[in-house]
């Protein structure tokens, strides 16, 4: 069965001047995913978002959107909404009167969401007769996405959805962008937050240098041929090194054991080592208490695939 696709880019380039922000950028969104991009800071992800958006062009590739070519003027592709680099707000106005404001400028005859109802949604109608200017940061993120979500996009495009939010804000908009998912919609979102990257996205697209060096399921990430580090606590940690020991692939890292404390061990190793090293903890009788990824995955991954592209600038 052909996966229907929300976004469907072939060789995506785009310069300014003699800056080639992206080089040849393939990238593939089914409908119905959250999608992330990360990448270090000048990678071609704003870049990118704003071809989605509409606010700039290829110079060369092919783009599709929601099933349409892209063709080379400056419009917001139908279906499409978001924001990048933050949200744009009155400041003067209250959030009621920002939206309502967007709304008159959609026309009545547009397919809308009515203001409250998205003020709900994303968790401000206590605050939506506050004026702009006086909201935090993450607010003011919020209120972006309550605009977005104004037109009941087919794909959403949003630039750090979650920075500036506290714990309860943070849940709140994951839960906004899962149920949007859930229903159909695909996302598309930019991070420096690996935390949220995995909590949200099911695929995601690592940009260094203007070029994609990884697209595709996390799973992936975690399954590829690289060790890890992790650290491992244990009801005896001098028995639980000495099986560690014994088993191939797996490989103490002193210096961040010293890091993590006396209790904690720090192993570097390929899944499958991992395996044999949890049956023999097993078999000695060793209780685990916790065993996890110093860094995550995708942040190894991120630091594996860009540091040579950042070396080399």
């Amino acid at each position: 069965m052909n996966t229907v696709l929300a976004i469907r880019a072939r060789g995506i380039t785009k310069c300014f001047g003699d800056v080639v922000a992206l080089d040849g950028i393939d990238l593939e969104v089914p409908q119905g995913q959250v999608h992330g991009l990360v990448g270090p800071n000048g990678a071609g992800k704003t870049t990118l978002l704003g071809l989605l958006l509409g606010l700039a062009v290829a110079d060369g590739g092919s783009l599709e959107i929601l099933g349409s070519p892209v063709g080379r003027a400056l419009a917001a592709p139908d279906g499409v909404a978001g924001f990048v680099d933050g949200p744009g707000l009155y400041p003067s106005l209250t959030a009621r009167q920002n939206l309502a404001a967007l709304t008159a400028l959609y026309g009545r005859d547009a397919r809308m969401a009515g203001v409250d109802e998205v003020l709900d949604e994303v968790g401000l109608t206590d605050v939506a007769d506050d004026r702009a200017r006086g909201f935090s940061l993450g607010m003011r993120q919020r209120l972006g996405l309550a605009a977005a979500l104004l037109t009941r996009p087919r794909l959403l495009v949003l630039d750090e959805p979650s920075n500036g939010l506290d714990p309860a804000g943070k849940k709140h908009v994951h839960g906004v962008l899962a149920r949007l998912a859930a229903q159909g919609t695909s996302v598309v979102l930019s991070s420096h937050r690996m935390d949220d990257v995995e909590a949200l996205c099911s695929e995601v697209t690592i940009i260094a240098a203007g070029r994609a060096v990884f697209s595709g399921p996390l799973d992936e990430l975690a399954a590829e041929n690289r060790a890890l580090d992790y650290r491992l606590r244990t009801s005896d940690p001098e028995a639980a090194r000495k099986v560690a020991a014994d088993v191939p692939g797996i490989r103490l890292v002193e210096d961040a054991v010293a890091r993590q404390g006396a209790e904690a061990l720090v192993v570097r190793a390929q899944v499958p080592a991992l395996d044999a090293l949890v049956a023999g903890l097993v078999h000695a009788d060793i209780a685990v208490r916790e065993f996890a990824p110093v860094v995550s995955p995708l942040e190894a991954a991120f630091l594996t695939l860009t540091e040579p592209q950042e070396a080399g600038r």
